[in-house]
């Protein structure tokens, strides 16, 4: 099962994760100088700040966390079937973990993150 992904620009870390840990009733698993992470169920989201473009806090980007490679595949397949162009990276080093990932920009200028 796929898990929507959102990651938010922030100013203040330890601020921001007072109010999600707040607003999500649960405190982020990965905590890291410039980086907090919550993989929660209820909403199945992975839910991710960092001070890394503080310039420009609010919306970084969004995604979809495949569960495997299969289901990664399955949504590149789909993005080609729309049209639009896509960016591969395979053993991407990001958020403190490695992972496999396709990305593409939304009609609206947002990035979006597929990985797994």
């Amino acid at each position: 099962m796929k898990r929507i992904h959102v990651h938010v620009a922030v100013k203040d870390l330890p601020e921001s994760i007072r109010f999600y840990s707040a607003l999500f009733a649960a405190q982020p698993g990965v905590v890291k100088d410039d980086y907090a992470k919550w993989m929660l169920d209820d909403p199945r989201v992975n839910f991710a700040i960092s001070t890394r473009s503080s310039n420009k806090p609010g919306l970084d980007h969004l995604g979809i966390q495949a569960e495997d490679d299969a289901e990664l595949e399955e949504i590149h397949a789909r993005l080609a079937r729309a049209d639009v162009s896509t960016m591969a990276q395979t053993g991407a080093s990001c958020c403190y973990a490695k992972s496999d990932k396709y990305w593409t920009i939304d009609p609206q200028g947002i990035a979006w993150e597929s990985f797994h």
